[in-house]
């Protein structure tokens, strides 16, 4: 990975990063992804109350995980399902933490979301962690996702911008509790890595994700670092 630039402000504390890993740097990713997956599968989350199942499926890296069921959201140490603790996260997405927060504690937690073609998120906002004062950062894999994004109150105006494999995200700042989320998962079927996966890299990419397949990366500090 090169150096990052300033990026594309598009809000007080929203940056785009377009093609911040490249083809390396997306190689690599895959096969941590790969590693963090075989021991920490995928699973479904549910709605609080209703138990409605999210159109994504989950897991998470780290020493809290993310996880909604019909108790509610909340972090904690162990896989829903397995009840194993979370694997590591990945050396590439610690990397573009460093590169992208600008926080001094490193993050606590990685989200992989997968999303299937027609999957979707509707709008939210990520509000879950004590420490709100630490950005999200987010690295998109796979195919092109249609993100919108609006203000604080879920009535505001939203936009929306296009996510490519290989771009980042911050949301930090004033924008640290925008409303956001994934409309749809373009049908475009770009090829992941530019056309330069090697058999063993396409095997494992296809093993993650099928043809036309998102996955998303969102790095999080959950609490605040001792004083």
């Amino acid at each position: 990975m090169a150096a990052p630039g300033p990026g594309i402000a598009l809000a007080p504390g929203l940056v785009h990063h377009p093609g911040y890993l490249d083809a390396a740097g997306l190689a690599r990713l895959w096969i941590e992804l790969a590693e963090v997956i075989a021991v920490s599968p995928p699973y479904r989350p549910r709605m609080p109350r209703t138990g409605a199942p999210f159109s994504v499926r989950m897991t998470n890296c780290g020493a809290l995980g993310w996880v909604s069921d019909e108790a509610g959201y909340r972090y904690q140490p162990h896989h829903p399902e397995t009840g194993a603790t979370w694997p590591s996260i990945p050396p590439t997405a610690m990397a573009a933490w460093r590169d992208l927060a600008g926080y001094e504690a490193p993050p606590e937690t990685c989200l992989v979301n997968l999303y299937e073609p027609g999957a979707r998120m509707g709008l939210h906002q990520d509000r879950d962690e004590a420490a709100l004062d630490a950005p999200v950062v987010s690295l998109s894999l796979g195919a092109t996702a249609l993100f919108r994004y609006g203000g604080i109150r879920r009535s505001d105006p939203t936009r929306s911008i296009r996510l490519a494999s290989g771009d980042a995200l911050v949301i930090g700042g004033a924008s640290r509790l925008i409303h956001h989320g994934v409309d749809r998962i373009l049908p475009a079927l770009p090829d992941l890595l530019g056309g330069m996966e090697p058999p063993v890299l396409t095997k494992i990419m296809t093993g993650l994700l099928p043809p036309g397949g998102r996955c998303n990366l969102t790095l999080r500090r959950v609490t605040r670092p001792p004083e």
